[in-house]
């Protein structure tokens, strides 16, 4: 079971992204506080739980969080500033969006750009560890794969519908096809099938 904050004192939010090694597409964020009683058996690192479970656990976080941000940064946007700091703006992105102001900001991962005037503590794995922050990977997780599956319409080839712009084989051969369209992260080192093997678990 996932602890339900990491202190009592302040107000809390945790945040987290989602796409950030994928090859098309923008990386998503999100921020949200949840009451301390806020359960449900589910909740857990998004990239623990299969579709169907983040889509039931998402309809949960929506009803009950206290507050909740979702944001994106686009592809060419990442282009242009790195996937790095587009990480970090779209943090602060879902963050500004928060209804109530949080005193502390919980940020999975071992670095972030500080949000003025708001305390942040990194936790590496947090999404594992806490419930915002799982809550936040969850809301980030689905809102992107919804995106990306909305941008599989335009392009089917790529088939976003499953891979939601990772670097799967099937997502490499289509490049070695097709070649890249405007959705993919340009700065981004796009190997092609002959080269590399090794994102095909993502």
């Amino acid at each position: 079971m996932l602890a339900p904050y990491y202190q009592q004192k302040m107000v809390e939010a945790g945040c987290d992204e989602a796409g950030r090694g994928c090859y098309a597409g923008p990386v998503f964020a999100a921020a949200v506080i949840l009451p301390a009683t806020f359960t449900h058996p589910l909740l857990n690192d998004s990239k623990q739980l299969k579709a169907a479970e983040r889509n039931e656990v998402r309809i949960s976080i929506l009803e009950h969080a206290i507050s909740y941000g979702v944001a994106m940064v686009s592809e060419e946007e990442i282009d242009r500033i790195n996937i790095l700091k587009a990480s970090f703006k779209a943090m602060h992105l879902a963050i500004e969006q928060l209804r109530v102001v949080p005193e502390l900001l919980l940020i999975d991962g071992n670095r972030f750009t500080p949000y003025p005037s708001i305390q942040h503590t990194c936790i590496v794995k947090g999404d594992g560890i806490y419930a915002s922050i799982a809550a936040a990977s969850i809301l980030a997780k689905t809102a992107r794969d919804a995106y990306m599956t909305r941008l599989h319409d335009e392009f089917p080839h790529y088939n976003w519908a499953k891979n939601k712009g990772y670097g799967t084989l099937a997502h490499r051969e289509a490049i070695d096809q097709h070649g890249l369209c405007k959705y993919h992260r340009k700065s981004f080192n796009i190997a092609s099938t002959q080269l590399t093997i090794s994102a095909d678990n993502l």
